[in-house]
């Protein structure tokens, strides 16, 4: 399984310079490789294949004046960036033919130097590596100092680079993890949870525990609206703007960061408490066209189920989703009969069958529970952890400390 670990990076003046150079370069190659196949496509030719790109925009682009300036960086993150351009297009096909999941994707677009996010890789044969110091080490670029939040637990394939809107620097290091490993380290445990999520509290779990929503965006909105009125009242192209607009990306990077922070952290919990975890399939989508929103988009509900997926994979745990339609807060889960829909501002109910007076959020995660299957293993059954797919990402300070630094 591969994950990417990230590392804030503190470059010098001159490693930005040269950093800046790269990310240029790179995008230059991309938009290059870009525009041949789009005039391939409008004189009817078949596209140009990857090698004729490589040898036509890189090795002989260098040799030219108007692209000589090439030479200046290195040559793996050139050939990443025609890689990139690649895939692009490859995914682009494949929505086209339905054989990729999720919404249809476009053609790739021409980079930007005003794009919010710019990046460059480094793969193993660019001879990148970590000094004994713990700074990272860059070809043409030079040793970086890095911000080491935890250990590395294997040695990376790869490296990217990354600048985000707020002027930050990061290092991905891509590790590949031993599922084995990371199974002995999770401790033994034969409970089962159901979760039910909401806005008023992020998550109530079947054993009536209620955790509360942190409402990061919301709790920031005084600041992030004075520092939005100051930016459109800054000149455009002016250097005061553009001071303005990274203190807007800084205070929403600060809220996303928080955000996933608490994703993390408990994600982590409960996949390391519970053998089994039950969860509803919400459509976000659906309900982001609703006045609700904002709630919605600052919960963040999509991002903590794919956290919970890829580490239920990791750590060999068992994640359950139900169908969104299933009528958790209608059903009674003493007697299980369905007592109807129920306004939003009915938040306990009593069971006109049964007469079990029931708390709304808490019931529907016990139905959650049951509907999974997941009510009969808390006795002792064998739980089978489901196939899921790969997440490649993990950041934060969060996680389970294995051993020193890898190099």
């Amino acid at each position: 399984m591969q994950l990417r670990y990230a590392f804030r990076l503190y470059p010098d003046p001159g490693q930005q310079r040269a950093l800046a150079k790269a990310f240029g370069c790179a995008r230059v190659v991309f938009n290059d490789a870009v525009r041949a196949r789009e005039d391939a496509r409008q004189a009817g030719l078949p596209f140009p294949k990857a090698g004729e790109l490589s040898k036509r925009l890189i090795t002989e682009a260098k040799r030219t004046a108007e692209r000589s300036w090439l030479g200046e960086v290195s040559a793996v993150v050139l050939q990443q960036s025609l890689r990139d351009g690649e895939t692009a297009y490859r995914n682009f096909f494949a929505s086209l033919k339905g054989t990729r999941k999720g919404p249809k994707i476009g053609p790739p677009r021409f980079k930007s130097r005003k794009d919010a996010r710019q990046s460059i890789r480094f793969t193993a044969n660019a001879r990148w590596h970590l000094t004994g110091s713990g700074r990272l080490n860059l070809p043409k670029i030079g040793p970086v100092k890095v911000k080491w939040s935890r250990t590395l637990p294997a040695t990376p394939t790869s490296v990217t680079v990354v600048k985000d809107a707020a002027g930050r620097f990061f290092a991905s290091f891509v590790i590949d993890t031993d599922p084995a490993a990371d199974q002995a380290r999770m401790p033994e445990t034969d409970r089962t949870i159901g979760i039910d999520l909401g806005l008023t509290h992020f998550a109530v779990l079947s054993d009536g525990t209620k955790i509360d929503s942190p409402r990061f965006l919301r709790r920031a909105e005084k600041k992030l609206k004075k520092a939005q009125r100051e930016l459109s009242r800054k000149q455009k192209g002016s250097k005061n703007r553009e001071k303005a607009r990274r203190k807007v990306a800084r205070a929403h990077a600060k809220v996303t960061d928080a955000r996933h922070e608490f994703h993390h952290q408990l994600s982590t919990q409960l996949i390391s408490e519970n053998q089994g975890i039950a969860v509803e399939d919400l459509s976000v989508v659906g309900l982001a066209r609703t006045k609700l929103a904002k709630s919605v988009h600052d919960a963040g509900w999509s991002s903590f189920i794919n956290m919970l997926q890829y580490k239920a994979e990791r750590y060999g745990r068992t994640l359950v989703k139900i169908g969104r339609f299933e009528p958790t807060s209608q059903t009674c889960s003493t007697c299980g009969v369905q007592d109807g829909p129920k306004p939003l501002d009915v938040r306990e109910w009593t069971c006109a069958a049964c007469g079990a007076v029931h708390d709304r959020d808490i019931n529907a995660a016990i139905n959650v529970k049951t509907a999974a299957g997941l009510a009969v293993s808390a006795c002792g059954a064998p739980i089978r952890p489901e196939l899921a797919l790969a997440q490649r990402e993990e950041t934060g300070s969060h996680g389970f400390p294995t051993q020193a630094r890898a190099a």
